[in-house]
């Protein structure tokens, strides 16, 4: 089940739906062992306790990862009022509480603060290199860890439930990649003077990847690889692919120039001189 013929290899993409309490790691490694996949990575970690959309590339996918690192973002995520905790999920500890509690109306009229581009400190617990160092492990020592403030672009930011009795409210948001939900959750809990801290968070899209395309890893273990495995090509939406004949292919893997002289190719290749990016492949599987 889930199952590959043993030893073949395989390219292209599978959209995870990420299991809360499963680091990105862990979660390419469990779909590494179900389907025997040597050269595996993924496009855009996910919180442990976060749930949602993991892009795994498997085999030549691997090569495409970097067209993925400007994909535009969505998230579903519910927010705690009246404690701030120094992961700024309900994963941590707490550092400041409120007896304060936000209205609906007070919520809603301070989003379009947190619209558009905006200045956002990232978590202490985060992934962040500092001298060399993750983030979250100087934070794990309990290192004074100051992290320096960036730019980042939310599309959109609503409101889609609120819950006066549990002190909870849920919104829905459309990001630039580099936003934190951990830090727009407390810095709306800072603005509206009572804390915050994110107790569900869900990823629901990363570029082409959606909920309407993701497995878990059960489903994964109950259905043949080649139901959803997407191709290499899911990520190259803008990027105009170049396409080589197999002694091309072979010729370029070698080291040695291949030459491109079809007609349909002319337009693509002279963008190249304006900056733009483009792939060779070879069917589907990227050579360069």
């Amino acid at each position: 089940m889930g199952k590959k013929q043993k030893g073949t290899p395989i390219h292209g993409w599978i959209n995870l739906d990420k299991p809360s309490g499963m680091t990105s790691m862990q979660a390419i490694a469990a779909v590494r062992r179900l389907f025997d996949v040597q050269k595996i990575g993924h496009a855009g970690t996910l919180d442990p306790m976060a749930t949602g959309v993991l892009p795994i590339a498997c085999g030549e996918a691997t090569k495409a990862v970097h067209f993925m690192q400007n994909a535009g973002k969505a998230y579903d995520f519910t927010v705690k009022w009246g404690e701030e905790r120094n992961t700024d999920d309900a994963e941590g500890e707490v550092t400041n509480t409120s007896d304060s509690r936000p209205s609906q109306h007070e919520i809603e009229a301070i989003l379009s603060q947190f619209t558009g581009e905006i200045e956002q400190v990232p978590p202490q617990f985060s992934a962040i290199k500092i001298n060399g160092e993750r983030s979250y492990v100087s934070a794990r020592k309990g290192e004074e860890v100051e992290l320096a403030a960036r730019t980042v672009t939310v599309h959109s930011l609503a409101m889609v439930a609120h819950d006066d009795a549990a002190g909870e409210t849920s919104f829905a948001m459309q990001c630039s990649k580099g936003t934190y939900v951990r830090s727009i959750a407390r810095d709306i809990g800072r603005a509206l003077g009572c804390f915050g801290h994110v107790t569900v968070l869900r990823r629901t899209q990363v570029g082409l990847f959606n909920l309407n395309n993701a497995y878990t890893l059960e489903q994964l273990e109950n259905i043949n690889l080649d139901k959803v495995l997407l191709p290499l090509p899911t990520v190259l939406d803008g990027i105009k692919p170049v396409q080589l004949t197999g002694e091309q292919a072979e010729r370029m893997k070698q080291g040695h120039p291949a030459r491109l002289i079809t007609k349909q190719d002319l337009p693509i290749l002279n963008a190249l001189e304006n900056g733009l990016e483009t792939i060779a492949l070879c069917g589907n599987a990227p050579i360069a």
